[in-house]
């Protein structure tokens, strides 16, 4: 089996799942009082296959979030003909960069200008600008990437300035919490974080943040963009289910 064949999950089941899936986040927004349109679903599809990709487009998902380069690359190769949004989700090493600039329209993990740089080097003329988001390790964990709450900034205003980017905001992915209360604390960071972009003058409209145990919390928070894959595919024995 390929690596485009990824993970299995019952296909039929796919579509219900996403009604569910939209349902908790509109239910999250009328209690936020917000626009249910404001928040965008983003389907976590590393590790499973085309196929069920296909599914959650006939169910009317378009967003795609990506992990491994090797495994998206052929999974964008043989569903060409469907019109998919591309979010490369992952750690991003510097030879990979090329590819990742060519291939996707989203990229949620920078942490580091070195890759923000090749990355716009990289992206074809011919393409719309690459939205970018920077990583932040909002928890403090030492073994989550993302550059710290602190240095945030810093980093935003030099990506900013680089050709063929469009910074859209941050993205993080806090350390598992129990509880509403729990999980809203990190989003509540990330979301002041943000806010001090855009005082700071910097053009950013984006919050990536929650996944399938804890969506409603960051919804809650702002928001404006979910990155769920459990909920909608099943669940990946391989893979830390802390990422999807």
């Amino acid at each position: 089996m390929s690596s485009a064949s990824g993970g299995q999950t019952g296909c039929e089941n796919v579509g219900e799942n996403i009604h569910i899936v939209r349902q908790k986040m509109t239910s999250a927004c009328l209690a936020a009082g917000r626009a249910p349109d404001s928040v965008r679903l983003l389907a976590v599809s590393k590790t499973f296959s085309a196929a069920a990709i296909r599914a959650a487009y006939a169910s009317g998902q378009d967003a795609f979030g990506e992990s491994y380069l090797q495994e998206a690359v052929e999974k964008l190769a043989s569903l060409a003909d469907l019109p998919l949004e591309w979010h490369f989700i992952g750690p991003i090493q510097s030879n990979k960069t090329r590819q990742i600039a060519e291939s996707f329209s989203w990229v949620h993990a920078v942490d580091r200008l070195k890759i923000a740089e090749r990355l716009a080097a990289q992206r074809p003329a011919q393409l719309p600008a690459l939205n970018l988001c920077v990583q932040v390790n909002i928890s403090g964990e030492a073994s989550k990437a993302g550059v710290a709450p602190a240095q945030t900034l810093e980093l935003a205003r030099a990506i900013s300035a680089l050709p063929g980017i469009r910074l859209r905001g941050l993205m993080a992915i806090p350390e598992p919490l129990q509880g509403a209360e729990a999980q809203r604390v990190p989003f509540r960071r990330l979301r002041e974080l943000l806010a001090e972009l855009r005082a700071a003058g910097l053009d950013c409209d984006t919050l990536s943040m929650g996944m399938s145990d804890d969506l409603e919390a960051a919804i809650t928070e702002g928001a404006t963009i979910v990155r769920v894959g459990t909920a909608i595919f099943g669940r990946r024995p391989d893979v830390d289910q802390h990422t999807a």
